[in-house]
């Protein structure tokens, strides 16, 4: 283990949990559900990966983009930063420096956090898919990677892989909502993550999905894209039958309120980009509740089987 003399742990703790204050409400509710020793550590890890997207991006907690920015230099400077954390070093940069405490008392095989690395490259490198397969490679490295960390942070043991795939599930779910949630703000941006393959299949041409003609089948990519989060949540639910009770409870409640975005988008159809989907905090608190119950009676026993989902690559394997 890495030694904690280098590391102010009430320091980064209040930083870490400024930076989910700021960074995701969502988030934010859902980790209050956890023990202390957890929550903290969930923190930590959730500030190192905000700050390293904010670095991708040239923002600050999701803001205006800086002028002049260089994705590529900001990945390298995020790799080297890392690099210095798993090695015990201080970096002077209290993102690097939670990820390094947080290394002093779990174990994040570092395939793990490279994976997730990966996932701002591909960002850095403005990439977009060609393929469904294409979309969930990326959706794992930029959530899915989080989600077996997450997990990881949670108590599961790093050789415990099946779970460890479910915890990628739920990552990717996310995404997925993400990216149906986002169209018309990624396009304002000039970013599209919708696969080339699904705009070929529906007769959009390249660059004018957002065009008011084109909105009937976008709304049938989005439906796609909410039916593959459902799945891959469903997949989740079942693997957190194995997470100590409140992490579970802080699982599911994020499960219930992030899924709730794919299925509004789903549900508005032609309009759903009118206003940004999201999940009301009386929802929020409705799924809390939802999942404390679930959590407090017996698990349903009809095991959902991940025949047919996209699996993530093995730590041990190059990311990519």
């Amino acid at each position: 283990m890495i030694g904690e003399g280098a590391y102010d742990a009430q320091a980064l703790h209040g930083f870490a949990h400024d930076s989910i204050a700021r960074g995701s409400k969502s988030f934010a509710l859902a980790s209050q559900l956890f023990d202390r020793i957890t929550r903290e550590r969930v923190w930590l890890l959730y500030a190192w990966c905000r700050a390293a997207d904010d670095l991708t991006d040239g923002q600050d907690h999701g803001g205006t983009m800086r002028p002049g920015h260089d994705p590529a230099a900001a990945v390298a400077h995020i790799r080297a930063q890392t690099g210095k954390a798993f090695a015990g070093e201080p970096t002077g940069e209290p993102a690097f420096d939670a990820l390094g405490f947080l290394l002093t008392q779990i174990d994040i095989p570092r395939g793990v956090i490279d994976d997730i690395v990966a996932g701002f490259e591909l960002d850095a490198q403005d990439w977009r898919p060609r393929s469904e397969a294409d979309l969930l490679r990326y959706s794992y490295h930029v959530a899915g990677a989080v989600g077996v960390a997450m997990a990881l942070v949670m108590g599961i043991d790093p050789k415990d892989t099946t779970t460890l795939d479910r915890a990628s599930d739920l990552g990717i779910a996310f995404q997925l909502a993400n990216i149906a949630r986002d169209v018309a703000e990624d396009a304002a941006a000039d970013r599209c993550y919708l696969p080339v393959d699904w705009m070929v299949e529906l007769d959009i041409p390249p660059g004018q999905h957002m065009h008011p003609a084109y909105r009937p089948r976008l709304a049938v990519m989005a439906k796609w894209l909410a039916e593959m989060a459902g799945e891959y949540e469903a997949s989740a639910r079942w693997g957190a039958r194995k997470l100590p009770p409140r992490s579970r409870w802080a699982v599911l409640a994020a499960a219930g309120i992030y899924g709730d975005i794919a299925r509004e988008v789903r549900a508005r159809g032609d309009h759903a980009w009118d206003h940004r989907a999201g999940t009301s905090r009386l929802a929020k608190l409705g799924w809390v509740a939802r999942a404390g119950w679930s959590v407090l009676r017996r698990p349903p026993q009809r095991r959902i089987s991940r025949d047919g989902l996209w699996t993530r690559p093995r730590t041990e394997e190059a990311p990519g």
